[in-house]
């Protein structure tokens, strides 16, 4: 491992959250997000003020998933975000390869829905600044749809940002393959 800076620590999740100043400061202007973005991208991880910033940003984002506000996240994402959702789940037919931009994770959003139903959220978050890169270890308890069969799901995101937006998420149903595609070992 080479000697960057990672900060890792688990985000606490508030239920039945709504949006937070910034964000609707940020979807009334959203031109005001990506040069705010790209003030704190520019923060060492280890940076007190960084960590105060991106955990408070990260769990408004996670928090505005679970409640499918995602006109709370676009501003966060860049017009380029790719987003790759688990291989297992592209394979089984159930999701495309890849969805591009703000409209194409909506799409993946609700093709997500239809697959393990309207009330799938995040429980749990820990989450790894690797600086230009986040991992996020998510637990997200999932009944499937069809079957009505409870499941404690794991799942985890690996997040690439250029100038403090993502422009490309990768998604897995393993912490341990994310964390060694992230190049940490647990």
């Amino acid at each position: 491992m080479s000697s960057r800076q990672i900060v890792r620590k688990p985000v606490g999740l508030r239920e039945g959250s709504s949006r937070a100043f910034e964000q609707r400061l940020f979807a009334r202007l959203p031109w005001l997000a990506a040069p705010s973005l790209r003030l704190i991208a520019r923060l060492q991880p280890s940076s007190r003020l960084r960590q105060a910033l991106v955990w408070r940003g990260i769990r408004l984002s996670v928090e505005a998933f679970n409640r499918r506000d995602l006109d709370a996240l676009a501003p966060t994402l860049d017009p380029d975000f790719e987003f790759h959702p688990p291989r297992e789940g592209v394979e089984a037919g159930f999701f495309e390869p890849c969805y591009r931009g703000a409209a194409g994770y909506r799409k993946y959003v609700s093709e997500l829905s239809d697959v393990w139903g309207a009330d799938m959220r995040v429980e749990s978050l820990e989450l790894i600044d690797m600086g230009d890169r986040f991992v996020m270890l998510l637990d997200v308890p999932v009944r499937a749809r069809a079957s009505g069969v409870p499941l404690t799901g794991k799942l985890a995101s690996i997040a690439t940002l250029a100038d403090g937006r993502a422009i490309h998420q990768q998604d897995y149903f393993d912490h341990a393959e994310a964390l060694e595609a992230a190049g940490l070992r647990e």
